[in-house]
């Protein structure tokens, strides 16, 4: 059986318990999940029988690709009796309503109002988290595209720290990073779920620019080269003894890496330093409890209290309002994964589990410092994943 019959398997398993009829798959990343292609269109997996994935383009190659039965996507009108087919077996086939789940957290309102209509009767539940929850744990296959994706940012970024120079502009170390992670096989796209969230390749900025706050979830904002894209590298040039913060991802089939490292041309400030210094410090103190069964909450608040002893809460994963209130984040086919490092997240860590943790400092007019790495949960504790060296990068 394929990974991929597997996940599908999972998921009726789950929905019987909920005594669900089906699940209508509709979001890109979570279609190739449970399939393995992602062509326009929708996989319906039923609770008993076949998944189908009804496909409006390309047919080809989800018939190549796809481990489901395919069928072209057709006429709305007939929708709605093809997937009722699909449901024989189940409490559905009683006479009872439909009771079918899809990912409500990305689903937009225009095609909901489709499915009603084209289901009338219909119970839609929000199987969102199920899908969210069931993708926290990495098969070995995805470990190893992620492991990949490691290796390919240290040596993109390896190639790139001797071409640093003081007068480089933000935009062009940018773009010889990018260059290098094409050059090494990075597919050039890094996901994420949340709404009206994007991403480039990361945020790589200096000095002043990298702690300009801006609209993405994160503790550097970057000004960008314009306000229709407000983050990351802009038109600030790199100067003797400013932090140069670089945080950046890479994709290899279809799976993600983040890290995060700083550099400085000459010397760093001491205060800045210290900062760096409680950043790592985190980072092994978070370290020593990765294994499995610490609650992710737990983490987050273990890291407050560490910056508060240190006297940089003010500064803590972004300045003043523009704080954000986590350590860390899953990681995988999106970059912004389940589990949270944060409050209200009560997972407990699993082996399997992928996230990343990026303990980083921001002082308004001066600069962001900061470590992320990326961590496997194994049955024992964890693996680092992450590859390039720790420590401040001075050139």
């Amino acid at each position: 059986m394929t990974i991929f019959k597997q996940r599908q398997q999972w998921l009726q398993d789950e929905m019987r318990k909920r005594g669900w009829s089906g699940f209508l798959v509709t979001h890109n990343v979570d279609i190739y999940y449970y399939c393995g292609s992602m062509q326009t269109g929708y996989l319906f997996i039923p609770t008993e029988g076949e998944t189908i994935y009804l496909v409006r383009r390309s047919l080809v190659r989800a018939e190549e690709e796809a481990a489901a039965a395919i069928e072209a996507l057709g006429s709305w009108k007939t929708l709605g009796e093809r997937l009722r087919a699909r449901c024989a077996g189940t409490d559905a086939a009683a006479g009872d309503p439909l009771r079918i789940a899809t990912e409500l957290d990305v689903l937009p309102v225009q095609l909901y109002v489709r499915l009603q209509t084209a289901l009338p009767g219909a119970v839609w539940e929000d199987g969102s988290l199920l899908v969210r929850e069931q993708r926290m744990i990495k098969s070995p296959d995805e470990v190893t595209a992620i492991r990949a994706a490691a290796r390919v940012v240290d040596d993109a970024l390896e190639a790139v720290i001797p071409h640093i120079r003081e007068g480089m502009a933000e935009f062009e170390l940018m773009a010889l990073i990018e260059h290098q992670l094409r050059l090494c096989g990075h597919q050039g796209l890094m996901r994420m779920r949340a709404y009206n969230s994007e991403l480039i390749t990361g945020m790589v900025a200096s000095g002043a620019s990298a702690a300009v706050p801006t609209y993405f979830d994160g503790p550097a904002g970057g000004t960008g080269l314009h306000p229709s894209s407000p983050q990351s590298s802009g038109r600030a040039l790199i100067q003797r003894g400013d932090p140069i913060l670089v945080d950046i991802g890479c994709t290899i089939d279809g799976y993600l890496i983040d890290q995060t490292r700083t550099l400085v041309i000459g010397d760093l400030d001491p205060e800045l330093q210290r900062a760096y210094d409680v950043a790592e410090e985190i980072l092994r103190a978070t370290e020593a409890r990765l294994q499995p069964g610490t609650i992710a909450e737990h983490l987050y608040l273990l890291a407050l209290d560490q910056v508060q002893e240190a006297g940089l809460s003010a500064h803590f994963m972004g300045y003043g309002a523009d704080q954000v209130k986590f350590l860390g984040h899953g990681i995988g086919l999106e970059i912004d994964e389940l589990p949270v490092l944060a409050k209200g997240f009560k997972y407990p860590l699993a082996p399997g589990m992928v996230i990343a943790i990026e303990p980083k400092f921001t002082f308004p007019g001066r600069g962001v410092v900061g470590i992320e790495d990326t961590y496997l949960i194994t049955e024992d504790g964890y693996e680092k994943l992450t590859v390039s060296r720790d420590g401040i990068r001075s050139l």
